[in-house]
């Protein structure tokens, strides 16, 4: 997989405040970026879970953790994909 290098400059006060290594605020701005783009629609779950260097498992439960559902349609979405509505 090709890749490319992006570089943040942040506040030294962040790390202390998160209680966070750079190297675990690094894996965690990851995880979050990746969580958002799937809730948005932005990226699949697969994607997602690539970008953000987890297996499929781990990034459903990342989902459990920053409560946002597994699935991209919402009940209505369902019921009329059903022909309910």
């Amino acid at each position: 997989m090709e890749t490319r290098t992006i570089t943040y400059n942040l506040p030294v006060g962040v790390f202390s405040a998160l209680r966070k290594t750079p190297e675990e605020l690094k894996r965690d701005m990851l995880i979050v970026a990746a969580v958002k783009w799937y809730e948005m629609g932005y990226v699949s779950q697969e994607k997602a879970a690539e970008l953000a260097g987890l297996c499929r498992e781990d990034f459903l439960m990342a989902l459990s953790r920053y409560n946002v559902s597994p699935f991209q349609y919402s009940a209505d979405e369902v019921m009329q994909e059903a022909g309910y509505e």
